[in-house]
């Protein structure tokens, strides 16, 4: 789907602060055994989102069952707030949260239902706020005991992508059909 053909008349400047595709889902079994590792780099500098199929090299990429929830971004001040409400000594890292793209400056959450893009420079790329990133109780041996019941409500949104193209870290403008206030 063309990003021209939708109508997303509000704008929000945002920064793409993390990108993860990762060939392995890693969170199996039990949280206390720890993660399986990772195969090959899972944090990029740049990242291509395909309409229908997903992220190139991420777990869920082209898998029918995962269409419609191929791509989550999250919120990076929802790990400020975590780190505030747990009274971490520094704010955790996005990569244990799993999800692929982490913005600074709007509020993710609201996302559900809502069509949007982002264009980090490249063009925009589509996608669709589907439903609620729920956090796993792998948040708890991941980043911080609590991190799963603090992260709820605010652990991001799945998306579907509607349209290809590129994602890279740094500036961003994202485009949306409904009003997205800061995070």
């Amino acid at each position: 789907m063309d990003a021209s053909a939708v109508q997303t008349p509000f704008q929000r400047e945002v920064e793409i602060v993390m990108l993860l595709a990762s060939q392995t889902h890693r969170y199996n079994g039990r949280p206390g055994d720890g993660p399986d590792p990772a195969i090959g780099r899972e944090l990029h500098h740049e990242i291509e989102v395909r309409a229908g199929l997903g992220i190139v090299g991420d777990r869920y990429f082209a898998e029918a069952a995962h269409q419609r929830f191929s791509v989550t971004v999250m919120a990076a001040e929802s790990l400020e707030r975590l780190a505030e409400q747990l009274q971490l000594p520094e704010v955790p890292h996005a990569a244990p949260t799993r999800r692929n793209i982490i913005l600074r400056g709007a509020d993710v959450d609201s996302l559900r239902g809502v069509t949007f893009s982002l264009d980090s420079g490249d063009g925009p790329v589509l996608l669709l706020g589907t439903t609620p990133a729920n956090p796993c109780a792998w948040m708890n041996e991941m980043i911080a005991p609590g991190a799963h019941q603090a992260l709820r409500g605010h652990g991001g949104m799945r998306c579907e992508p509607l349209g290809s193209g590129w994602l890279r870290l740094g500036a961003a403008v994202l485009r949306s059909s409904a009003p997205i206030g800061p995070a």
